[in-house]
């Protein structure tokens, strides 16, 4: 007669599943996380840009002193 799974292997087994399943998870979304950064990076470098143009225009038309 063929002895029935331990309970706590059963459960050790569902818990490896479990963190594959995360592991796989994590894997799938570190790339997209980076290519999140370089597009704030990017947005960070063009707002930069259009505070500096913003700056000279309203130097240009007398709303700031230079």
């Amino acid at each position: 007669m063929a002895e029935p799974d331990n309970v706590v292997l059963q459960h050790l087994r569902f818990i490896r599943e479990q963190l594959d399943t995360l592991n796989n998870r994590v894997l799938e979304l570190t790339p997209r996380v980076g290519g999140l950064g370089v597009q704030v990076a990017n947005i960070s470098v063009r707002i930069d840009r259009i505070d500096a143009r913003l700056d000279r225009v309203e130097q240009r038309i007398g709303l700031i002193e230079a």
